[in-house]
């Protein structure tokens, strides 16, 4: 145990060394920036020297930032800074300009529930269409009739060459009407199913499920790229159809398949051809949807 003059001998040390490593961080000019917004005593401020010289770096490199990609703090496009809260400094996560712009840029993602779909398609915008190409004519006077009036008419059922940028004209629609607050669900079909795989028996299976079968907006991206199997299509592709088709819910297909080669698709799988069931999945689609055909270029390459 130590004697009361070896404690008080003890605190003096230590009282000296914060002040001493806080007399040396003042000189830091970031660090002083810092402090004084903070306005607080300096004998509460030495107590936090070391995260306040973190804070300061993390704030500096802030003020000198130019973009999220620039951004090297510890949590990108987040600085921790201190904050005065009752005679103690608490550190906290504070979003820099760049992070609070990107987050009112991307709000209305929250409106669209999407599996397996890229970034850079999740991200499509209606004013950075292609337009050059007059095979797209026709798609794209549909969709910006269809974000004037989302829920009236059909939907489509896209069809055409690899990279012709079929999936991008439609998610960059629901991309307008998210930003109205209006929701839909975006499903890589082939992944889908992959997907729902994994969760057979639990209880996020049914829960996914009804959030596409339920969606008012739904894009079944690429069918006729899966493996057929009979679970796919009779336990999974055809309540989704029938249900939608009951509701009268809109929704689009993208498929390089037309819809006589996706009949032939669906009917074949390793248990063998069957053609009835194949048929009514192909009569459900054209219910929903109208058939419509865009050979373009391919803007992959």
């Amino acid at each position: 145990m130590l004697k009361m003059s070896e404690y008080v001998n003890k605190n003096e040390k230590l009282d000296h060394e914060l002040k001493k490593s806080y007399a040396a961080a003042k000189k830091n000019q970031a660090f002083l920036n810092l402090i004084e917004k903070l306005n607080a005593p300096d004998e509460l401020l030495m107590q936090y020297t070391s995260r306040l010289e973190d804070s300061a770096q993390e704030y500096d490199n802030c003020m000198k930032c130019k973009g999220l990609l620039s951004c090297v703090n510890q949590v990108e496009g987040y600085a921790c800074l201190p904050v005065v809260e009752d005679g103690f400094i608490d550190f906290k996560y504070r979003p820099c300009r760049y992070q609070k712009k990107f987050e009112k840029e991307t709000s209305f993602l929250k409106n669209i529930y999407a599996i397996d779909i890229p970034e850079a398609i999740r991200n499509a915008r209606m004013k950075d269409i292609y337009t050059d190409d007059k095979a797209r004519y026709d798609v794209i006077k549909y969709l910006k009739t269809f974000i004037d009036n989302p829920l009236k008419g059909k939907g489509l059922y896209l069809h055409g060459n690899f990279g012709c940028g079929k999936t991008y004209l439609i998610t960059a629609a629901l991309n307008e009407l998210a930003k109205k607050d209006v929701k839909s669900a975006i499903v890589f079909w082939p992944e889908f199913l992959k997907y729902l795989k994994t969760l057979f028996n639990t209880d996020s299976f049914e829960e996914v499920m009804n959030k596409v079968m339920k969606a008012p907006i739904l894009l079944i991206d690429d069918i006729g790229a899966e493996n057929t199997t009979a679970w796919g299509r009779d336990e999974i592709l055809c309540p989704i159809l029938q249900y939608r088709m009951d509701e009268g819910l809109k929704t689009f297909f993208t498929s390089n398949l037309n819809l006589e080669e996706l009949e032939i698709h669906l009917s074949v799988t390793k248990d063998g051809a069957d053609i009835v069931k194949a048929k009514r999945i192909i009569e459900r689609i054209k219910q929903l949807t109208t058939d419509s055909e865009m050979i373009s270029k391919n803007l992959r390459k």
